[in-house]
C-alpha cells in the first residue's frame, strides 16, 4: 500500500487517529461521519498499485447489492480509532469481528453465502456453501474447519466474518476462534430450538465474554414455532448459561437463508434481503478494544494455523496493538510467557471476501495472516522482538475423550496400494497436523502413535485425509480417556444425548440406552414425534449410531456433546456380535461366500484380495468363526460350466470410516490404504489366536 499525502487541514486536527491500510493520518471520528469523509478519501486514494475488489466485478442478477458502492475496495477502506480511553485502549469504530455460531444442520454456511453474494463478495452464480471448500465438507455437507470471510458493508465498514463447525466433534475449532472475535450470531433453527451443540458453543462464547446475535433460520417453514415458545428455549438457556445483564440484552432476527431474507419484526416487516444483520452487527457487537495502531508495540493472538505452498507456514489471528509489516523483527511466545522464536515476518496477508491478500501493513483490531515463521501455534502471542515480553492471555481448549492408537501395516497386503507406509512418514504428518489442529494431542508410542481427540468422526475426518494423500497404516479401536477424582475415584466423561425419534420407536432406542448406562433427563412428545434427553458415558455411545439408525429404520436423529466427567458407571454389557474371520489368504470366491450368508452378514463382495486374520463378515452368533474365503468347486465330470457364477451374494454391509472405528473390538484393527478399508483381528494366526485365548483362560 502508498502512504497517502493528504489535505494539510486533516493531518492538523487532534481530535482522533485514524489509521488506514494504505497510511496513517489523524481526524477527528465525529467530522468523519458527519461530512461523510468516507468518499472523499477514497477519491484521493491511488488505486492503481491495488488490484480492485468492488462489487462491480461480480455478476448482479437482479439481487439486491448491500455493498454501499459500486466501485469499493475493502483495504481501501479507513479504519477509525477512537480516543484512547484512562488504559490507552481505543475502539476501531468501522470493523466488526465475529463468528456464526450453531448447532449442526442449522444454515450457518448457507447465511454467510447470502451476505457474501449480496455484498457483491462473490458472484450470485458461485455455487452452494462457498466456505466449505474441502472435498470431505462437500461430501459429507458438514463444516469441518472453522474459515475466515471478509466483506465490507455500505463502502464504510469491515465485517469479518469466521464460519464456525457445528458437530460436536469438531467443537475445538470453535474454542480457538473465540479469541479472535467480539461478537457472535447464534443461529438456532425455529423448528428444532436449543440443540446439543446449540448449548456447547453458547457456554464458550459466553465464557469468553461475547455479545450475541441471536437469528433464527428457516421462519418460513409450517413448523416454525416462533412467537414465543422457541424465544423462550433460547433466552432460558441463557439463563442457565449464566449470561450476565448486558448478554441477556440480545437482539432477535428472523431469517431464511434459502430464500435469503431477514427481518426484526416476523409479522411486520417487508422480507427483501439480508440488510437487518448487517444493521444488528453494526449496532450490537461490539468494536474491536485494543491498543492504538500509532505509538504501540505490535501484538497479535494465534487462532489458527495453515500452509500455503508458495509460504509455507501461515498463522492468522486478531491483532491487539500496533501495527505489522513485510521485514518486521517479531518474537513468540507461548502462553506462558516463553520465546519460543524470534524471526522476521517475510509476508503480510488480509481476507478479501474468500481470498488472502498480501499487504503492505496490517493495522490494529483487524484480524491478520502472517508467514515466516516456523513454531508459533495455537494460543501463542507474536509480539514486537524489542517491546513485548510477557504474553497476550489465552484459555486452553477443552480436553480430548477418545484416543485411537495409529500403527504402520504389517498385514500381508501392506505396501500395494499406498505409498507412504513408514513410521517415519507416520510421524511426520500426524506433528504436522497436530500443529493445525489443537484439538487433537498425538504423542509417539515406539513405532506407534497415540491420537487424543474429541470423537470418532473427528478422528475419522484425519484417516480420511491421509489415506487420500497416499497414506497406508492401521487403527485401533476407540479407548475413552479417564481421569481421577480429588478422592482417587476413577471419573469417565459423559455427553449429553438428543434424540428426536417416531414414538414408534422411542420404547427401543430408550431400552437401548438404558443398557448402556444411559439416565433420562427430559421426555417430550410432540404429535407423532419424541424428543429424548439423555446423560451417558462416553464408552456406552461407541458403536451405537449404527444400531441407532437400524433401530429407527433411518428416521432418527441422534445429536451428542461432551458434558463433564462423573464417577465411573461400571461395566456395560456386550451388544456386538461375533465375526466371521478369513482363515487362508487368496481372492474370495462365490462359491465359499454363499453358504456364509446364512450365518451372518458379509462385508467384503467375491473377488477381492483377504488373508488369513482378516474379518469378512458378522457372525449371527456372539462367538468368533473361522471359514476358507477363497475355495473353489473342483472341476469334476458333474460339474457344469458357469454353475459358480450362478451363485448370487446379497450386496455387502456399506460402513462409513467412523462406523468402522466404533464397531471393532479390542482384539480388533482397521486397516487403511488409498484405496480399501479392511478389518482384521491384531493376531492373524488362527493357532496363536487360539493359544493366546488358553492363557487368557477363556
Amino acid at each position: 500500500m502508498q502512504r497517502l499525502n493528504l489535505a494539510p487541514s486533516l493531518l492538523k486536527s487532534k481530535q482522533g487517529i485514524v489509521s488506514i491500510t494504505n497510511g496513517n493520518l489523524t481526524i477527528p471520528f465525529s467530522s468523519f461521519i458527519k461530512s461523510n469523509s468516507s468518499s472523499f478519501l477514497l477519491n484521493k486514494f491511488n488505486k492503481s498499485n491495488v488490484r480492485n475488489f468492488s462489487s462491480n466485478n461480480c455478476m448482479r442478477n437482479n439481487v439486491t447489492d448491500l455493498s454501499g458502492s459500486s466501485n469499493v475496495n475493502i483495504l481501501e477502506i479507513p479504519q477509525i480509532e477512537s480516543e484512547p480511553d484512562e488504559k490507552g485502549f481505543v475502539e476501531v469504530k468501522n470493523i466488526r469481528n465475529l463468528a456464526i455460531i450453531a448447532h449442526v444442520d442449522t444454515g450457518k454456511t448457507t447465511i454467510i453465502d447470502c451476505l457474501l453474494k449480496q455484498t457483491g463478495t462473490v458472484k450470485d452464480d458461485a455455487e452452494e456453501r462457498t466456505m466449505d471448500n474441502l472435498a470431505l465438507e462437500k461430501e459429507r455437507g458438514i463444516t469441518i474447519m472453522a474459515k475466515l470471510t471478509s466483506v465490507q458493508y455500505k463502502g464504510e465498514y469491515i465485517i469479518n466474518i469466521v464460519d464456525t463447525p457445528g458437530h460436536a466433534d469438531f467443537s475445538g475449532e470453535v474454542e480457538r476462534v473465540m479469541s479472535m472475535v467480539d461478537g457472535v450470531c447464534l443461529l438456532v433453527d425455529a423448528t428444532e430450538g436449543v440443540m446439543t451443540q446449540t448449548k456447547y458453543v453458547l457456554s464458550k462464547a459466553l465464557e469468553h465474554g461475547l455479545k450475541p446475535i441471536v437469528i433464527f433460520n428457516k421462519s418460513d417453514r409450517e413448523t416454525a414455532r416462533i412467537g414465543g415458545e422457541v424465544e423462550n428455549e433460547v433466552y432460558d438457556l441463557f439463563i442457565d448459561l449464566g449470561a450476565n445483564d448486558e448478554q441477556l440484552d440480545f437482539p432477535i432476527l428472523y431469517a431464511s437463508a434459502k430464500n435469503g431474507w431477514a427481518v426484526d419484526n416476523f409479522e411486520k416487516d417487508e422480507r427483501k434481503n439480508m440488510a437487518p444483520i448487517f444493521e444488528a452487527i453494526i449496532k450490537h457487537i461490539p468494536c474491536p478494544k485494543v491498543k492504538p495502531s500509532t505509538n504501540s508495540p505490535f501484538q497479535m493472538l494465534v487462532s489458527t494455523v495453515d500452509y500455503d505452498k508458495i509460504f509455507g507456514r501461515i498463522v492468522t489471528g486478531k491483532v491487539y496493538g500496533g501495527s505489522v509489516k513485510p521485514n518486521d523483527r517479531v518474537k513468540v511466545l507461548d502462553r506462558t510467557g516463553k520465546v519460543l522464536e524470534e524471526g522476521k515476518v517475510l509476508q503480510v496477508m488480509q481476507r478479501i471476501g474468500m481470498q488472502r491478500t498480501p499487504v503492505k501493513r496490517a493495522y490494529s483490531g483487524g484480524i491478520v495472516s502472517l508467514a515466516g515463521l516456523s513454531k508459533a501455534g495455537v494460543t501463542d502471542t507474536i509480539g514486537d522482538s524489542k517491546q513485548i515480553n510477557e504474553a497476550l492471555p489465552a484459555k486452553p481448549v477443552d480436553p480430548p475423550i477418545l484416543s485411537v492408537m495409529f500403527l504402520v501395516n504389517d498385514s500381508p497386503l501392506a505396501g500395494k496400494e499406498g505409498k507412504l507406509c513408514s513410521a517415519t512418514q507416520l510421524r511426520a504428518r500426524l506433528l504436522k497436523e497436530a500443529e493445525m489442529n489443537v484439538s487433537l494431542t498425538i504423542t509417539s508410542v515406539g513405532d506407534a502413535f497415540e491420537i487424543m481427540g474429541r470423537g470418532e468422526m473427528q478422528l475419522a475426518v484425519l484417516i480420511e485425509n491421509m489415506r487420500r494423500e497416499g497414506y497406508e497404516f492401521q487403527v485401533s479401536p476407540p479407548k475413552v480417556i479417564f481421569q481421577t477424582g480429588q478422592s482417587g475415584e476413577q471419573l469417565e466423561p459423559i455427553e449429553e444425548v438428543i434424540i428426536t425419534v417416531e414414538s414408534a420407536f422411542a420404547g427401543q432406542v430408550m431400552d437401548k440406552l438404558t443398557k448402556r448406562k444411559g439416565e433420562m433427563i427430559d421426555y417430550k412428545a410432540d404429535g407423532n414425534r419424541v424428543k429424548l434427553v439423555y446423560r451417558i458415558p462416553t464408552r456406552g455411545l461407541i458403536g451405537y449410531q449404527a444400531e441407532f439408525r437400524t433401530d429407527t429404520s433411518g428416521s432418527g436423529i441422534l445429536n451428542h456433546v461432551f458434558h463433564s466427567y462423573e464417577p465411573h458407571k461400571g461395566p456395560i454389557d456386550k451388544t456386538r456380535k461375533g465375526v466371521i474371520v478369513a482363515l487362508e489368504g487368496g481372492k474370495t470366491t462365490n462359491y465359499a461366500l454363499g453358504p456364509l450368508e446364512a450365518r451372518g452378514e458379509l462385508f467384503v463382495p467375491a473377488g477381492v484380495d483377504c488373508y488369513e486374520g482378516m474379518i469378512i463378515g458378522e457372525h449371527s452368533r456372539d462367538a468368533d468363526i473361522e471359514v476358507n474365503a477363497t475355495k473353489e468347486k473342483h472341476l469334476t465330470n458333474m460339474r457344469a460350466a458357469g454353475k459358480e457364477d450362478a451363485i448370487r451374494l446379497a450386496p455387502p454391509r456399506p460402513f462409513q470410516l467412523e462406523e468402522v472405528l466404533t464397531y471393532i473390538e479390542q482384539d480388533e484393527l482397521v486397516e487403511v490404504t488409498p484405496k480399501s478399508i479392511r478389518l482384521r483381528k491384531k493376531v492373524l494366526s488362527a493357532q496363536d489366536r487360539k493359544i493366546l485365548r488358553r492363557k487368557e483362560g477363556k
